[in-house]
């Protein structure tokens, strides 16, 4: 076995092919290639591929979950946290996150495991933006559907191309959405 191959390398190898190409290309094989090792270092980390899927799922999802907690917690102001927060979901510097977002919401559609992580991961984004926003208002009803337009937003604009509008720039737009989502 490599000793410097760990099962972490071969969870984030079938991330890069996840997000190139969909579940269906997250092959043992294909993984093994790419990492220049045999399958049998596979097999020594995993008992087949479907423990690989439910390792990726696992992993994804305790994440996502970590760091959106890292991300508002601490001492300052609400407004600020859900403006550093749009700042960093837009900026657009991790497109191999961004690809590995939408490949497992796409896995989602057809995998129950898949749609179950995405439901939590959701459920805990969803639930700390709206705690930032009940601090900025009295009504739990309307933190939680900011909290929703928020995340509607930050993924929704990852999907339109802004750059064909006369009307605004891309950063602009991104702005003044911003200025309407944390005021």
């Amino acid at each position: 076995m490599n000793e410097k191959l760990k099962q972490d390398a071969w969870i984030q190898e079938a991330f890069s092919a996840l997000a190139e190409g969909g579940v269906a290309s997250v092959k043992v094989e294909v993984l093994a290639k790419r990492l220049k090792v045999t399958k049998g270092s596979f097999y020594w980390h995993f008992k087949n591929r479907p423990q690989l899927l439910e390792k990726m799922l696992e992993s994804w999802r305790e994440g996502r979950i970590r760091t959106i907690r890292e991300q508002v917690e601490g001492d300052r102001p609400a407004g600020q946290i859900l403006d550093e927060l749009l700042q960093l979901y837009l900026d657009r510097a991790n497109p191999r996150g961004n690809a590995i977002e939408l490949a497992v919401r796409d896995w989602a559609r057809s995998d129950e495991a898949a749609a179950g992580a995405v439901a939590l991961v959701d459920r805990q984004r969803l639930e700390s933006v709206a705690g930032l926003y009940r601090q900025l208002t009295d009504s739990e009803a309307e933190a939680y559907a900011k909290a929703f337009l928020f995340y509607s937003y930050v993924f929704g604009s990852s999907l339109v191309n802004t750059s064909a509008s006369d009307v605004v720039d891309d950063a602009e737009l991104r702005q003044r959405c911003g200025a309407l989502l944390v005021n």
